[in-house]
């Protein structure tokens, strides 16, 4: 029973440290454009890259 002592307020601190990086990923612009990543690779590059020919 005496280890709910120590449980408690680690849970307490864990979950301050869970809020604490979820409000400074959010205050950062983590989550702002979702989309725009997942995209990336099906669109096609600019320029082909420079292909060398083995002589």
């Amino acid at each position: 029973m005496t280890i709910l002592l120590l449980l408690v307020p680690l849970a307490v601190l864990l979950l301050a440290a869970a809020v604490a990086a979820f409000v400074w990923a959010v205050r950062h612009g983590q989550f702002d454009d979702l989309d725009t990543p997942a995209l990336a690779p099906l669109l096609e590059d600019a320029a082909p890259p420079l292909q060398r020919h083995a002589d």
